[in-house]
């Protein structure tokens, strides 16, 4: 039975991946909302839709449906970060599901007052966790499973470039988007946590607006890990012919998960709408882990040398 979205955050990077895997799963985008109007791309997708820049109007829009009986069956959440709870809460009471993109929210707590109000709704929220749905991913997790008294060492460089106005937008604004572990890492660490199971320990080397870098435990993996929004970081190897890189090593072996991207957000929605989606226990502990790294106290202890710099990751 075809399903019907409305979407807040249509002008972001994010968005596209959204219109696409609403109409990869053969279902209709009714309502869209973002201050910016440079949304052209949703003429790839729904033509149709309705579009609104002024939040006040969309939730006028949604409420004359609802009340006529026509509710919207999903509101996906692609806006900033610091503003996901409060969509998810829009969505369900307006009587829909919410399928909310990476991260959650920045803060554990917050996910407490979603739990309330799906409890008073009967309202679902999931979490866009799409790395768990990478058949790499699935293999690998598969793998250590069937040795579970084994402690893997791996190491995660994830660098994606990024010019100048990273900074100027609230992506370079840790209160809005959580800082580089959060606006870019998530996904990795919810990646981590769900191959290597419980988080044990959690130390943070670098952390600035450009670059983060530290040391994971996991129940069966030590992680060393490097992130980076700075093209001088990219690899030698790289620079110069792509503006991202990835990688990750497990015991030195390195792990291929850089194809399928791009499609594993229509698989998140399937995965939804098949009644399997992640909810929000699924998304706790990664909330939990860059939490702890954005608030960590980095000042070194007097006679303490820092432990890392960015040449030695």
């Amino acid at each position: 039975m075809t399903k019907t979205f409305a979407l807040i955050g249509a002008a972001g990077y994010i968005a596209p991946r959204h219109m696409k895997a609403i109409k990869d799963t053969g279902n209709h985008l009714i309502a869209a909302l973002d201050p910016n109007d440079s949304v052209g791309i949703i003429d790839s997708y729904f033509p149709q839709t309705r579009f609104f820049t002024e939040f006040e109007r969309f939730d006028r829009h949604i409420d004359k449906l609802r009340r006529r009986g026509d509710l919207i069956d999903y509101v996906s959440v692609c806006s900033p970060n610091y503003l996901h709870d409060a969509h998810c809460r829009f969505a369900l009471r307006s009587d829909a599901h919410a399928i909310c993109e990476k991260p959650l929210v920045l803060n554990p707590w917050n996910i407490e007052g979603l739990r309330e109000i799906e409890e008073q709704t009967g309202r679902k929220i999931y979490s866009i966790l799409q790395l768990r749905l990478h058949p790499a991913i699935i293999d690998l997790k598969k793998k250590v499973a069937e040795n579970p008294d084994k402690i893997y060492d791996v190491d995660l460089s994830y660098i994606t470039s990024r010019g100048k106005w990273y900074h100027v937008s609230w992506k370079g604004a840790d209160d809005k988007s959580g800082g580089i572990a959060t606006n870019i890492g998530v996904h990795f660490y919810d990646m981590l946590g769900f191959i290597f199971g419980p988080l044990k320990e959690n130390k943070v080397h670098i952390r600035s607006g450009e670059r983060g870098a530290g040391y994971l435990e996991f129940k069966q993996a030590r992680v060393r890990w490097f992130l980076s929004v700075d093209q001088s970081d990219l690899p030698e190897h790289v620079k110069g012919k792509q503006p991202t890189y990835r990688s990750i090593t497990v015991d030195g072996d390195e792990i291929e998960f850089s194809g399928g991207f791009t499609d594993l957000h229509t698989a998140s929605y399937q995965h939804i709408l098949d009644g399997e989606g992640f909810a929000l226990d699924d998304a706790q502990t990664s909330i939990e882990l860059v939490s702890t790294i954005r608030t960590l106290d980095l000042t070194p202890r007097l006679g303490e040398r820092h432990p890392l710099t960015t040449s030695q990751l």
